[in-house]
């Protein structure tokens, strides 16, 4: 193979695959619908990207003819009358899905796969800076961008583990052969894709089923998820205060967080969390977990590593936070499910006690308002003030009946207000807010580095993540 074009190379998770294959000399390509920093940073890496929906502009002549050195990798996000995607899949193009891709890139490994509903992408790049701190290394492909490394791609020549997160969107997961298969959570989701909460935790119970029968499996405590896997694999349960994997005596003070970590016959104790939240805790004993089920886990290499974490980009990340006991804070979160609401909302809560707090939501798809608007409205009314934007649609067209009213109308809140996006800005310029919390999957976040200088342009405000 020679040459890889993505459809809907914008993508988290098709970024990690561009960047594997630019490693490995071919020739990549690609479309997206909205140029972004992530395509830029593509384009400038060396991918060619274009945003026209047009088989002239978005497709070099070398990727127009069918040939055994092409692959199209494709995101189902992608509308299926896509100019581009028709192309392909009418040309008899070797077309795959991205998780397809993955799969083939991995089974050669010993994949660390991490799914659920949420934490897959904060325990799984944790994991891969765990191993990456060590002599054995990794492969990774994650699902954001890890501070630091800038990067959501880590390659190692040598060793025979990869991480990789499992999206059970679209099923997507069930492509990945795993030799460590991590489930965090199962609250349903993706409704608009499963129907039911039967479905989606079938999907989970078959992902469990891929696991290679040499291999082992983790499951967070006290999940519906009825798992199946193969005669041989090793069954493991952890959580933040029980299971074959947990923390003990958790001590929180001074903006830091220190727990010993509970494993089948011993405890590695004084690990300090690197990212000081309560729900890491949680993140923190899998990613240790499924290291130490690989059987070649440094513990005192892997305590330092956990307190070196820098965090993933959009995973309650601090964009500013000016000094002193009253200075305003910003801090944005990609939590867009109520469960990840509620989490997002304590830490922040147990983060800043007595501080008023203000968050800023955008909620993600038609259909997943639909869905949850009661639960999201409860989620929300935790905070002092609610700023709620219209929906992001992503790949949805609108439903009738369906917009960020039916989530406000239900909010327990006397301060509370309903703007565009593109209000945002101004809106909480004015507002003259103590804390802010951004949160969602859309574009909203976009905005946030605008808004921290609109706030204060001046240079006492440290912008943590830039």
């Amino acid at each position: 193979m020679k040459r890889v074009y993505f459809i809907g190379a914008g993508g988290i998770g098709m970024a990690a695959l561009e960047r594997y294959f630019l490693s490995k000399g071919m020739t990549v390509a690609g479309y997206d619908r909205t140029p972004t920093a992530l395509t830029r940073e593509l384009i400038h890496e060396g991918v060619a990207i274009s945003y026209e929906d047009s088989v002239e502009a978005a497709v070099p002549a070398e990727f127009r003819t069918p040939s055994p050195d092409t692959l199209v990798v494709y995101t189902p996000a992608v509308p299926h009358d896509s100019e581009v995607m028709t192309f392909f899949r009418e040309g008899g193009f070797n077309l795959v899905k991205r998780a397809k891709a993955l799969g083939h890139i991995t089974e050669g490994s010993k994949a660390l796969c991490f799914s659920g509903t949420h934490g897959k992408t904060t325990t799984s790049s944790m994991a891969a800076h765990i191993l990456h701190s060590q002599p054995l290394g990794c492969n990774a492909f994650l699902g954001g961008i890890l501070l630091r490394y800038n990067s959501n791609l880590m390659l190692s020549p040598t060793s025979p583990y990869t991480v990789a997160e499992a999206d059970e969107y679209d099923r997507s997961f069930h492509q990945l052969r795993p030799y460590i298969a991590v489930v965090t959570a199962t609250d349903p989701d993706h409704l608009d894709i499963y129907g039911t909460e039967e479905a989606y935790l079938e999907s989970f119970a078959h992902f469990t089923e891929l696991i290679r029968p040499d291999g082992a499996l983790l499951v967070h405590t006290g999940l519906k998820l009825v798992p199946r896997p193969p005669q041989g694999v090793k069954t493991y349960t952890y959580s933040r205060h029980e299971g074959d994997f947990h923390a003990g005596n958790i001590r929180r003070g001074d903006g830091r967080i220190v727990f010993d970590f509970v494993y089948p016959g011993g405890v590695l104790r004084d690990i300090e969390l690197g990212v000081p939240v309560d729900i890491n805790i949680d993140n923190a004993v899998a990613a240790l977990a499924a290291c130490w089920l690989t059987g070649e886990l440094d513990l005192e290499a892997a305590r330092r590593a956990v307190a070196s974490y820098p965090g993933v980009e959009r995973r309650f990340q601090v964009h500013m936070r000016q000094p002193g006991p009253q200075g305003k804070v910003v801090i944005d979160d990609y939590a867009h499910h109520p469960d990840e609401l509620r989490s997002s909302i304590s830490s922040v809560r147990a983060l800043y006690p007595g501080r008023h707090l203000t968050v800023a939501f955008q909620p993600h798809l038609y259909t997943r308002t639909r869905d949850f608007a009661p639960e999201f409205a409860e989620a929300l009314s935790m905070a002092d003030a609610v700023v709620l934007a219209d929906i992001y649609p992503a790949r949805e067209e609108p439903i009738p009946g369906v917009s960020s009213k039916i989530i406000f109308d239900r909010i327990n809140l006397a301060d509370k207000v309903m703007i565009s996006k593109d209000d945002f800005v101004n809106t909480m310029k004015n507002r003259n807010f103590d804390i802010l919390l951004t949160v969602g999957a859309g574009d909203l976040s976009f905005l946030v580095p605008e808004l921290c200088m609109a706030v204060d342009p001046g240079s006492t405000i440290s912008y943590e993540n830039d």
